[in-house]
């Protein structure tokens, strides 16, 4: 048995800055490639969405993700009200195209966004997405070529281990990334298969943590 839930919890975005000509020694500690004058700098209230929108962004504009780190304990602990939990620094070789991936990252993460909910106080919060092409940021992570469809799993780390397991059964994929204990104390993966079974994966992760919510004891 599980519980029904809902796709409604919208990560929220809090603060954006354009660099757009970086100071040599900031372009050093950053490690920016030759050409790389311009930087885009985020944070958001839920990691996920700075790795994905970074992502969506290199699809959408000449720039790179050269780094994206998530900051330790998550947003209930944030070092500040716009820490969040976790900074993402997008490279590129002029403002313009900064820009551009900034409106592609914003645009992205407001209309696509949701993560699963399930109200059993307390709040259950997972998330899962069929991303149908990858750009250039996930597709290495995952060790494929850019272009092609990954799951993006994630939830608290028993109920995500259960159910990567169960989804890479139900669907003909295979781990291409898997982050054990991140540093918000989740777990997550990078599934990697056809579109459809991508799709598969998501929905058997979405039963197989919800059915632990539903029952945290029953193991057998």
């Amino acid at each position: 048995m599980s519980l029904s839930f809902e796709r409604n919890l919208k990560p929220e975005i809090l603060a954006v800055r354009l660099i757009p000509n970086v100071h040599p020694d900031m372009a050093a500690a950053m490690k920016l490639e030759p050409g790389e004058k311009s930087v885009a700098l985020f944070t958001s209230s839920i990691d996920d969405p700075l790795y994905i929108g970074g992502d969506e962004a290199t699809k959408k504009a000449e720039c790179r993700v050269a780094s994206c780190v998530s900051h330790f304990a998550g947003g209930a602990y944030p070092s500040g009200p716009l820490a969040g939990e976790a900074l993402l620094i997008l490279a590129a070789p002029n403002p313009a195209e900064a820009t551009a991936g900034i409106n592609a990252l914003l645009e992205f993460v407001d209309r696509e966004i949701r993560y699963a909910t399930i109200d059993k106080p307390p709040l259950h919060v997972w998330f899962s997405m069929t991303i149908s092409r990858t750009g250039t940021f996930l597709s290495e992570l995952a060790g494929v070529e850019p272009g092609q469809p990954i799951a993006y799993v994630v939830a608290n780390p028993l109920e995500s281990h259960y159910a990567i397991e169960r989804a890479l059964k139900a669907a003909d994929v295979k781990v291409g990334f898997y982050a054990r204990n991140t540093e918000t104390n989740n777990s997550s993966a990078l599934l990697v298969g056809t579109q459809s079974a991508c799709r598969a994966a998501c929905a058997a992760f979405d039963e197989a943590v919800a059915s632990v919510v539903a029952n945290p004891m029953a193991f057998q």
